[in-house]
């Protein structure tokens, strides 16, 4: 596992080489994140070699370090968000991108993936949290048990797909929401095959 700040160093290292075609300097990534002294780089440099993100390639021009090739960064595009809760009318816009190693996408080779934003916490047993960022693949093969985006009578909603009898619903994963069964159209827009959370720092308890 990386820290936050090993996967920003690592973010940026890849886009430059991506970018660029040449891996930053410890001076560039030094002053990009704005750092002390270039031991603070040499120490995130390490450890990225010692989790096997990093290979180091002596007497390379320029290059102290370079991205090992099965750590490919993939940018997902987020289409701002969707409810897990009742579902409401979702504008389909990017708003951003969110940056990951193609490996833990965990979608097909050729799948297209995107991103939408949880609002809601209908899917809190599913470790799905109001805030979360869902990874999707854009896919018609659906099996029961999928955690799908999804458009029912009309309505985008984040729900697990459930299969019954021959006859679909939409699952909510939380005791105090329904299940949504469609009246007229149950149309799937993605599978979820990962999923981004923010670590926010702890607040620091106050003394009394």
């Amino acid at each position: 596992m990386l820290t936050d700040r090993q996967r920003d160093v690592l973010g940026f290292i890849q886009r430059e080489q991506r970018e660029r075609g040449v891996t930053p300097s410890t001076r560039e990534i030094q002053q990009h994140f704005k750092l002390a002294s270039q031991t603070s780089v040499m120490q995130y440099i390490a450890a990225l070699e010692r989790k096997g993100f990093l290979d180091r390639q002596a007497r390379k021009a320029r290059s102290l370090v370079t991205a090992m090739q099965k750590v490919r960064i993939t940018d997902i595009p987020i289409y701002g968000q969707i409810p897990a809760g009742m579902s409401v009318l979702t504008e389909q816009t990017v708003e951003g991108h969110v940056s990951l190693d193609t490996a833990s996408v965990n979608a097909s080779k050729n799948g297209r993936t995107f991103a939408l934003r949880v609002r809601g916490d209908s899917m809190i047993d599913a470790h799905i949290l109001d805030g979360d960022v869902v990874i999707l693949e854009d896919r018609k093969e659906v099996r029961s048990g999928d955690i799908v985006a999804a458009l029912i009578d009309g309505e985008t909603t984040l729900k697990r797909y459930v299969l019954e009898r021959g006859r679909p619903y939409l699952k909510a994963e939380n005791p105090l929401f329904p299940n949504l069964v469609p009246a007229q159209e149950l149309l799937i827009q993605g599978v979820m095959v990962s999923l981004v959370r923010k670590h926010l720092p702890a607040t620091p308890r106050r003394r009394i």
